[in-house]
């Protein structure tokens, strides 16, 4: 046991999941912790989740351990949210193979030593057994961890897998690594062109969920180059209401294809009229009262408001964002046709003046007022 294990083993009693993952290991052999969580304690960073390579029957971890949330037969791999509201990744240990580069893996049962050996960077390379102590890891494991440095396992792991090169981007970004010369020159070399979409997909938004997601982009651009981008980082102090979404907002900002990366089609519609935003801008710096604000602001996603605000609209943005948005009519189409007012556009045109006059401070709030501003329309 080198000084690896005690710490690890001390701080794995305080994690969420920890308390169940020993107990665990105490029923059941060979539990070995894995990548992340070692990486994090000893670099003192926050640990997220808690990686557990299993070399025996990964459905017995699973029981042990709570309910799967996840599980992918193929890779042997599942995720177990723990009874004290732990998050476990279990994956059993194996080799892979690649038929072709950037293809998914073919794998197969192997111990932890050739696990290790398959793993992406050298720093996550590491484990430790569970619950005597034991560690096992790659060569260089622990003077690059020391170093705090990115290093590859050998030469064709970012042929093999090129989205290695996205998850070099998000630890350097994080956890402020260097990346060691081999690696950065084989990393310069990388193309995510042989990916699909949804996987690079996948990993875009990981880099958005970092806790500096323009950064994350902006390493993601410098070593994957297309199609990732990087941000103005002006977008990051952009305010959003709670109904925004901060990782459209910054795909919208970096001029990225939301689609091609296998979001949602709404997702990507809303990121594609946020990447016009300068043409909202222009109409909302031209409007001189509120319900030309609300006129201008209308049908757009709150992203593209959010933009449009940093490109010279400001004021204008914020009002539609924190107020205009949110006024209501008290009266409907309903109250008109009651009234006598003809079913059809009419209605929407007496129900728009009334609203209008509402926004700009014209006609107090009331249905009795509102009706009267609308029959008058």
């Amino acid at each position: 046991m080198d000084g690896t294990a005690p710490e690890v083993l001390t701080a794995l009693r305080g994690l969420p999941g920890g308390s169940p993952v020993l107990a665990a290991s105490a029923r059941i052999a060979g539990l070995w912790l894995v990548g992340g969580a070692v990486r994090d304690v000893l670099l003192g960073e926050v640990v997220r989740d808690l990686d557990l390579a299993v070399e025996g029957d990964l459905d017995a971890v699973v029981g042990a351990l709570g309910s799967s949330i996840e599980a992918h037969d193929r890779f042997g791999t599942a995720t177990v949210r723990t009874e004290d509201g732990g998050l476990v990744n279990l994956v059993r240990t194996r080799t892979e193979t690649y038929a072709r580069p950037g293809a998914l893996p073919d794998v197969q049962p192997a111990g932890i030593d050739e696990d290790l050996a398959r793993r992406d960077f050298t720093i996550n390379a590491r484990a430790v057994a569970l619950p005597g102590g034991e560690v096992r890891a790659v060569p260089h494991a622990r003077e690059d961890l020391e170093a705090r440095v990115l290093r590859v396992l050998h030469p064709r792991s970012f042929e093999d897998d090129p989205t290695r090169v996205l998850r070099l981007a998000r630890y350097a970004s994080r956890m402020g690594l260097t990346v060691e010369p081999a690696t950065a020159e084989l990393a310069e070399r990388a193309s995510l062109a042989t990916v699909s979409g949804d996987r690079v997909g996948n990993e875009v938004r990981l880099l958005l969920g970092e806790p500096d997601p323009v950064r994350a982009l902006s390493e993601g651009a410098r070593w994957a180059g297309e199609p990732v981008r990087a941000p103005d980082p002006a977008a990051a102090g952009l305010a959003l209401p709670d109904d925004g979404r901060r990782d459209l907002l910054l795909l919208a900002a970096a001029d990225m294809d939301a689609r091609a990366l296998g979001y949602t089609a709404e997702e990507a519609a809303r990121v594609e009229r946020a990447r016009d935003a300068a043409v909202l801008a222009g109409a909302l710096r031209a409007a001189t009262r509120p319900s030309e604000v609300a006129a201008a602001a209308r049908g757009w996603p709150v992203e593209a408001v959010a933009l449009a605000g940093a490109l010279g609209a400001g004021e204008q943005a914020r009002a539609w964002l924190d107020d205009l948005r949110h006024v209501r009519l008290a009266i409907s189409g309903h109250d008109l046709l009651a009234a006598g007012v003809p079913e059809g556009p009419e209605v929407g045109r007496r129900l728009a003046t009334a609203l209008a006059r509402r926004l700009d401070g014209e006609l107090a709030a009331g249905r009795e007022a509102e009706l009267e501003a609308a029959l008058a329309a």
